[in-house]
């Protein structure tokens, strides 16, 4: 019994661990966008995370980073002694999950599978969309308070972390955008200004509605393209009831059903 408790207690841990692995596109926990299939830990403490997104055809570099990002964020635990990640009904599945778990230097297999993508490059890219998004959100959460502009570009780091902002969104995106002024080296100590471009440059309170029209724009691709992936999932994957008198001839014409359990023809 205590074991078994143990090890879920472990599988909670791992999660954890996965909600802190975005999409980089949508910068969407993939817990939330319902990408993580199923974590298994072995006796010996090696875990398995399978992972699939919605098409068969989604873009390589979201994948490879993905995977890369599980791998990661499951490893970091000290007690995780293995680690496999699988993708699932990818067109490049066999490349990433061996590029990912061969133990071989991530930036050295994204360039061979990628066109010869960058990996830090590509990263940036998403990140500073990410980026745009977080402050945006929390941007708005202090004009809400009443907040001036001047206000909101002339604040500090340490007078931000002591705010609570107005609205659900910016409540979620707070911590996030800390954590990303902090990771990128754009903000660090309390007298550092709160609210700085993705280039680091300072920006004036005349020109924060332009700054927020386009930290808009972001958002809406941004938002676009996540009800776009969770229709084509859904799609994809249908998890349909199936009625208690059996799967009808339309359950098996959309796909909801294998040929096998297709219902016999009644007599005419």
């Amino acid at each position: 019994m205590l074991v078994a408790q143990v090890m879920a207690e472990c599988e909670l841990e791992v999660w954890d661990c996965l909600s802190a692995v975005s999409d980089p596109e949508l910068d969407e926990p993939i817990t939330d966008m319902e990408f993580v299939q199923a974590v298994e830990i072995s006796d010996d403490l090696a875990v398995r995370v399978d992972f699939r997104l919605p098409t068969y055809w989604c873009s390589p570099n979201f994948a490879f980073l993905m995977a890369f990002g599980i791998r990661a964020q499951v490893m970091s635990l000290p007690w995780v002694k293995d680690m496999t990640v699988t993708l699932m009904d990818h067109c490049l599945g066999d490349e990433v999950n061996e590029g990912v778990n061969s133990g071989r230097p991530f930036h050295e297999i994204f360039a061979e599978q990628c066109g010869g993508a960058v990996l830090k490059e590509v990263v940036q890219t998403f990140m500073a969309k990410a980026y745009d998004r977080r402050q945006e959100a929390v941007m708005l959460g202090l004009r809400a308070m009443g907040r001036s502009d001047a206000e909101i570009v002339g604040m500090t780091l340490g007078t931000l972390r002591h705010l609570n902002v107005a609205g659900a969104e910016a409540q979620r995106q707070m911590p996030r955008y800390l954590e990303i002024l902090g990771v990128q080296g754009l903000a660090r100590g309390d007298s550092d200004p709160a609210f700085p471009t993705w280039d680091g440059g300072r920006i004036a309170a005349a020109d924060l509605p332009a700054h927020l029209g386009r930290l808009r724009a972001t958002r809406i691709n941004m938002e676009f393209n996540g009800a776009l992936c969770r229709g084509l999932g859904k799609t994809r994957y249908k998890e349909v009831e199936i009625g208690p008198d059996g799967p009808t001839l339309v359950d098996f014409i959309a796909g909801r059903v294998p040929p096998r359990d297709m219902p016999k023809p009644g007599p005419h």
